[in-house]
């Protein structure tokens, strides 16, 4: 479909499951206008060439200190160059995923009404179930999802927990050794990101009627240090590496890691946040995973090295810069609100 064309949807059309949440009828005005924006901070969906990410095997941290060195180097590589990469043999077992897809299912297949009281029904915080994108002005400001973003707090005593702990040992892990790799040994992320700061967020994408037209989840940068995701094999998270866009090939047995604002902002621009989206399938639903390794709103983010690229600032500070933003214009500025 070629921009400008005729967006033919039925805005009326019965939704497929009761668990389903009412996108198609809560956005109608924007599936009847069928304007698109035309700015910079989109990219056309059609077919992208698929390709592989910086596969890393982290088995090789437990060997001799020359192969533990090079697997460092390669993940500090991998952060510089692509700001994406996988890992395996990252110490969390197929068991443990397929437990957590299966979780995941079971959540969202709960009807919509009791989504929305997830406090009542779900004994996750209020405000943690969100779905589609209040602020859209345009179709292509949608995100067609619904997602969990839930404090690994309230994870505890859950089917999801085993999975929280692993991978909070993980991104701890991750996070030294890029620190190391700059030359710095310190505790800041194990003081500042803590189980009260660090969030799981679940994401299901249901299947969509325009997936040429609408995004999963828009392209975006994550305001965090860190992310560690674990996605399906149906596809759909697609990035950008020398001013392209492409699609990553899933592969079942790793975990996609990519570099947050904050650490690039830490490690004065040696690392890339980079921009990356979730696309849409006609037919298929697709679920994913992610963990966020996050600071307090307190912690002050200064660059590691001088002269600094960024100003000090406060995560509170950066985050209620991104909602301004995003509120004002639809989508987020982010680290260049910060630049000396």
């Amino acid at each position: 479909m070629a921009d400008g064309d005729n967006v033919m949807v039925n805005v009326n059309q019965p939704l497929h499951m009761d668990s389903d949440p009412p996108l198609l009828e809560t956005y109608k005005t924007l599936f009847t206008n069928s304007k698109t924006s035309s700015n910079n901070h989109d990219h056309r969906l059609v077919a992208v060439e698929e390709r592989h990410l910086p596969l890393i095997d982290l088995s090789r941290l437990s060997h001799n200190e020359t192969e533990k060195e090079r697997c460092q180097k390669e993940i500090a590589r991998a952060a510089s160059q692509w700001g994406f990469f996988q890992v395996v043999n990252h110490g969390i077992s197929m068991e443990l995923l397929e437990m957590l897809r299966e979780e995941q299912v079971r959540v969202f297949k709960q009807p919509f009404h009791h989504k929305c009281r997830e406090d009542k029904f779900l004994n996750f915080s209020a405000g943690s179930y969100r779905w589609g994108t209040p602020t859209s002005y345009f179709l292509r400001q949608l995100s067609w999802s619904e997602a969990f973003h839930i404090p690994v707090n309230d994870i505890s005593s859950t089917p999801m927990e085993p999975f929280a702990t692993k991978v909070a040992i993980l991104a701890q892990k991750l996070a030294e050794i890029l620190a190391e790799k700059l030359g710095h040994k310190s505790s800041f992320f194990q003081e500042s990101c803590l189980p009260s700061t660090c969030y799981i967020r679940l994401n299901r994408y249901p299947p969509c009627p325009i997936p040429s037209d609408i995004y999963g989840l828009m392209p975006h940068t994550d305001s965090d240090f860190l992310t560690i995701l674990h996605q399906d094999q149906v596809g759909g998270l697609q990035l950008v590496k020398d001013g392209q866009w492409f699609a990553v090939k899933p592969n079942p047995e790793a975990l996609v890691i990519n570099i947050g604002d904050l650490f690039q902002a830490w490690s004065n621009d040696c690392y890339k946040s980079v921009k990356h989206c979730a696309v849409t399938h006609p037919t298929k639903e697709r679920f994913s995973a992610a963990y966020f390794l996050c600071p307090s709103y307190e912690t002050v983010i200064e660059s590691c090295s001088m002269p600094s690229v960024y100003r000090k600032f406060s995560f509170r500070e950066y985050r209620q810069k991104v909602q301004e933003d995003v509120q004002l214009h639809g989508y987020k500025v982010g680290l260049s609100r910060f630049l000396v």
